[in-house]
């Protein structure tokens, strides 16, 4: 199987529409104003050798890149041309296509050389978007999606059972897809520092720390093994989300309700068209400076807007601490899930 991510994609996105910035450092996030609160989308890779990176807040970014060109975020145009290589990679003989993103999708194929095969790949979705791709080949969807970061920009890399150990065993934790920073630590805390030494970490100890589901998870991650066939079923959301940051921190106990109205109701607007009823909330709340915390609750299940709203009012009366401003809100609601939906079972970082 292999795994095609697009190279610094919105930013070489907004290169091709605006081809004088090739070769600048291009940063991409919010409506484009350092001055306003919003975080990097992505950074071009002359961007990044200033030290830029996603997540990153707008104007620190700036302060690292003084140099750098700052666009707002079309989320539009990012969208139509990831159809683009979607239908690209779809209509390669024999493939099989499972979507993770904008700019990334597993393809299952059967094939004696899957090297030249990526070729092709590249060579089609050059020819199709003129954008870059990379690509990872692995026997396992965690492999092959590893893989493609040693391979980027526009390379391809191979990373099977045969080699695992030899380019990951020495490599920290957090090098594995789906072990973030959070986790990292707490394996550190075991002992556990390395990708060879999660491989070989007692299944007792791991579930101990991390429970009987994700404890054995992680040491299936640190051996590289887990899912071997590539699912091209239509993917369903079990939640949808909404965020917003305030150009103001937001105090008065008034303004956070207003504001948290409003989220539900685009939240509720989000997951009208998709006929289910709602079965738990997500409460996201960034503190001033930059303290973030979330908070979840289970709800009977409703389609009732006013219910919804009120649960959401009545986690956030519990559960916000008085008197701290509030920089960001972000509310997601979870659905109930139809019996034939396929969720992610591949591991990811971030998000909700």
């Amino acid at each position: 199987m292999l795994h095609v991510d697009l190279d610094q994609f919105i930013a070489a996105v907004e290169v091709l529409r605006r081809p004088e910035l090739a070769g600048k450092p291009v940063i991409v996030g919010g409506r484009g104003d350092p001055s306003e609160r919003a975080v990097v989308s992505t950074a071009s890779y002359e961007a990044r050798e200033f030290g830029v990176g996603s997540g990153m807040p707008l104007r620190i970014a700036a302060r690292k890149a003084p140099g750098a060109v700052i666009l707002p975020v079309d989320a539009e145009r990012y969208g139509e041309a990831s159809d683009v290589v979607m239908a690209t990679l779809r209509a390669q003989p024999r493939a099989t296509v499972q979507v993770l993103g904008w700019d990334e999708a597993f393809v299952g194929v059967r094939t004696d050389d899957p090297e030249r095969y990526a070729r092709d790949i590249q060579a089609a979705v050059l020819a199709a978007t003129r954008l870059h791709c990379s690509v990872g080949i692995g026997d396992t969807l965690v492999r092959a999606k590893i893989a493609t970061g040693f391979g980027k920009p526009q390379g391809v890399f191979r990373l099977t059972r045969e080699n695992w150990f030899e380019v990951m065993g020495g490599r920290p934790t957090i090098d594995l897809w789906g072990i973030g920073s959070k986790v990292s630590r707490r394996l550190a805390g075991l002992g556990i520092a390395t990708v060879a030494g999660l491989a070989g970490a007692e299944l007792d100890t791991l579930v101990a720390e991390f429970g009987p589901r994700m404890g054995p998870w992680y040491r299936t991650l640190g051996r590289g093994e887990g899912e071997r066939e590539v699912d091209d079923t239509p993917w369903v959301a079990r939640g949808r989300s909404r965020e917003t940051t305030y150009q103001q921190d937001l105090a008065d106990p008034a303004q956070v309700e207003a504001a948290l109205v409003e989220l539900a109701g685009h939240v509720l607007d989000d997951i009208a068209a998709e006929g289910r009823p709602v079965v738990g909330l997500t409460l996201k709340v960034r503190y001033a400076p930059f303290l973030t915390k979330t908070y979840q609750r289970k709800i009977p299940v409703t389609g009732d807007r006013e219910a919804v709203t009120a649960a959401l009012l009545g986690l956030a009366s519990d559960r916000i601490e008085p008197g701290r401003p509030i920089r960001l809100l972000g509310v997601r609601a979870e659905m109930t899930m139809p019996d034939e939906a396929r969720e992610p079972h591949t591991p990811t970082r971030g998000g909700w």
